[in-house]
């Protein structure tokens, strides 16, 4: 079958071929689109609790797209570092983080939704910086 347009309110035809390349690019977007809302999905974390560690800053990302705090904390076990995960950069900027905002060696203290699997990390509610701010992540 050929593709036929007759008028701006006749329907268009399209070939069996057209059809499959139309399904195919239309079932690739929506896959896509789950890829997309998995990657940005807190399932991974617990966001009925908030663990408050105190620690010592290792180092900070400042990267797309997402922040991370990596945080050097006294635990009974003894010293453990967490991996904190922010939001994005353009969220952040306007929470009023930057670049610069931690420093390796900085004292911290840092509310965070720890990750559901018990692993030293989580995604950071706020941090009381060394010179006593508190930075949101929204």
């Amino acid at each position: 079958m050929k593709c036929i347009r007759q008028g701006a309110n006749m329907p268009v035809r399209l070939s069996m071929g057209r059809k499959t390349a139309l399904a195919v690019a239309i079932g690739g977007s929506m896959a896509l689109a789950g890829v997309a809302g998995a990657h940005h999905s807190y399932a991974m974390f617990d966001m009925t609790t908030t663990t408050t560690l105190e620690g010592t800053v290792k180092e900070f990302q400042w990267t797309n797209p997402h922040l991370f705090i990596e945080v050097m904390a006294s635990t009974p076990e003894g010293p453990r570092q967490y991996s904190i995960e922010g939001n994005n950069l353009r969220v952040l900027t306007n929470a009023g983080w930057k670049f610069n905002t931690l420093k390796p060696g900085d004292k911290v203290t840092v509310v965070m939704h720890p990750l559901r699997n018990g692993d030293p990390g989580g995604t950071l509610v706020n941090a009381t910086l060394p010179d006593g701010r508190t930075l949101g992540d929204r």
